[in-house]
Parts: structure tokens; C-alpha cells; sequence
């Protein structure tokens, strides 16, 4: 009944008015001998049109002033179905990106072992074929969903509830791939200067190449893990951004917030384009220069940056 008047201190005190009244007269009705379901099937039939008794909970003028924007509800059954399959796609989207940073791992091993680089190269286009079919095939599976993002939709409370629910459980084990993601990326390095630094050799092995190798292992990994768990927590996100954040049933959870606005539009392009485009910067600067024990510096430097232009084009 109130999930799509906006969300005011005003309707809010409304609504918990109206719950207490039913409440009592529920108890009322129990009280008397009626069954449970008679119990409520009375309360909804005495309350439950609010276009009736909004002038005595003090919000006829909301009621009346509502706009009536028709929105798709999307059921408990169907969202259970997205998750899993959103889901899988986010693995097979991390295991994408793996494959092609791991690509190039098969060479290095060549050299390290003096055998043949068509073995490598074999090795480099096996795994960026295989990852292009994981991204082209999971991508067309997932277009039957394209609705809950080109759609107003809408999810009702117990949905919403499943869903925090579920995110709230995701949450250390968000924590836990990001931060051990992260700290791959970071040390990738430090095999390849442990080895330098020792001089650490092998008769008839590169050691050059094999830190080297070490390190796109690394890297490979930490992406892998970072890319899943943010696939995974902006789909829970995603859903609970559904309903009109404007509304009582998009503020239903109090974790839930509406998406950054921008001064501009230009300035919302800007923005949804920094930091892939940071990304580009550093994979080129790194590949180029294969100096990655510092390119990673660009991350700091890219979230200071990232920081200012915020400040400076989100909306007050």
C-alpha cells in the first residue's frame, strides 16, 4: 500500500500508524472467537484500500498527488533465477579475465626451458579464444535480462528482503577476495626482486623469465578474485536498486543509496569512463615497460584524481 508514496516523515508515521491499527484490531477480532483468517481477511477488507482511509492517517494530499508510473514487478522466483545465473556469468567473466592475463605465460615458460615458442604461442591464442567464448557466450545468455536495466521494475519487500539477506551473508567473503585479490596485485613484484636480488639461478632455467612468469601468475589471480567478488556484490546491489529510491519500498534497506548525479551529462560520461580508462593506462604503460614493480603506482595517483573530480562534478 505505501511502497510507492514517497518516503517522508510524514508517510512513514502514517504507515506505522496504520499498522498499529491494524494490529489492535486484529488482536480485537482474535479476541472475540474469529479463526485467523477471518481475523484477516476483516483487517484487510476495514483497511486495506488507502485511498479510503488516507484522510484520516493526514495523507490525502499524498495519495491524490501520486504519480502513477507503471513499473514491472519482477517476482521472488525470477529474481532467484537472475542471481544464479548472475552468478555464474561473474565466474565466468573472472575466468575470462584471467585467461587473458595468463596468456602470455606459455611463451615465458618456453624460454625458461629452451623448447619451442610455437608451444607458447599455442598456449597464448588457446587461452584468448577460450576467453572470448566465455564472454561472448555468457553475455548472450544474459540478454534475456536486459529488461531490469532498460524497464522501471519493481520488487516487493520479501524480495528485498532475500536479497539483503543474501548480501549481508556475501560481505566477508567479499572482504576476504578483495583484500587477498589486492595484496596479489601488490606483491606481484616481489618474486621477480627476490630473485634479482639473490641471484637466484638454476642450470638451464631463465630465472629472468620465470619471475616474470610468477609475476602475470600473480596478477592473473588477484584480478581473477577482485573481478568475481565486485561481479558478485553489484548484482546483490543492482536489485535492490530496483524500486524507486525515492519511494518507501526504495529505502526499505537502509543500505541501499541511489546512484552518484552529475553536474552534466558530459560529466557522468567522464566519469563512467575513468577508470577503465586508468585500467587501459596501466596494463599499455606495464606491458610496454614491463616495469610493474612501480606502473602500480598509477592505482594511488587514479583514486586521488578520482577523488577531486567528484567532488568537483557530483551534484550538492
Amino acid at each position: 500500500m505505501f511502497a510507492n508514496l514517497p518516503n517522508t516523515p510524514e508517510v512513514l508515521h502514517a504507515k506505522n500508524e496504520l499498522w498499529q491499527m491494524m494490529e489492535d484490531k486484529y488482536n480485537e477480532l482474535i479476541a472475540e472467537g474469529k479463526s485467523d483468517n477471518e481475523a484477516v481477511g476483516t483487517v484487510i477488507a476495514e483497511f486495506g484500500n488507502l485511498d479510503e482511509i488516507s484522510e484520516d492517517l493526514g495523507i490525502q494530499n499524498v495519495v491524490v498527488d501520486k504519480k502513477d508510473v507503471t513499473r514491472r514487478n519482477v517476482s521472488m522466483e525470477e529474481i532467484k533465477q537472475y542471481l544464479h545465473e548472475r552468478i555464474n556469468y561473474a565466474y565466468k567473466l573472472a575466468l575470462g579475465v584471467f585467461l587473458c592475463i595468463i596468456s602470455p605465460v606459455g611463451a615465458i615458460l618456453c624460454d625458461c626451458i629452451n623448447i619451442s615458442d610455437a608451444f607458447g604461442i599455442l598456449f597464448l591464442m588457446s587461452s584468448i579464444a577460450a576467453a572470448i567464448v566465455l564472454f561472448v557466450y555468457s553475455s548472450i545468455v544474459m540478454h534475456r535480462w536486459d529488461f531490469l536495466k532498460q524497464e522501471l521494475c519493481t520488487i516487493d519487500f520479501a524480495t528485498t528482503n532475500y536479497v539483503h539477506e543474501h548480501k549481508e551473508k556475501y560481505i566477508p567473503t567479499y572482504a576476504l577476495l578483495l583484500t587477498v585479490g589486492i595484496v596479489l596485485c601488490v606483491v606481484s613484484f616481489v618474486p621477480a626482486a627476490i630473485i634479482d636480488e639473490l641471484n637466484i639461478s638454476f642450470y638451464g632455467f631463465d630465472m629472468d623469465d620465470f619471475s616474470g612468469m610468477l609475476l602475470f601468475i600473480f596478477v592473473a589471480i588477484g584480478v581473477f578474485m577482485i573481478v568475481l567478488c565486485n561481479s558478485i556484490k553489484n548484482t546483490y546491489e543492482g536489485i535492490l536498486k530496483l524500486n524507486d529510491a525515492s519511494t518507501i519500498s526504495g529505502n526499505y534497506v537502509s543500505s541501499q543509496h541511489p546512484e552518484i548525479k552529475y553536474i552534466t551529462p558530459e560529466a557522468a560520461t567522464i566519469m563512467s569512463v575513468y577508470w577503465p580508462t586508468v585500467t587501459c593506462i596501466y596494463l599499455i604503460w606495464s606491458f610496454l615497460s614491463f616495469d610493474w614493480w612501480y606502473t602500480w603506482i598509477i592505482w594511488p595517483i587514479a583514486g586521488i584524481i578520482s577523488a577531486v573530480l567528484n567532488g568537483v562534478f557530483k551534484k550538492p
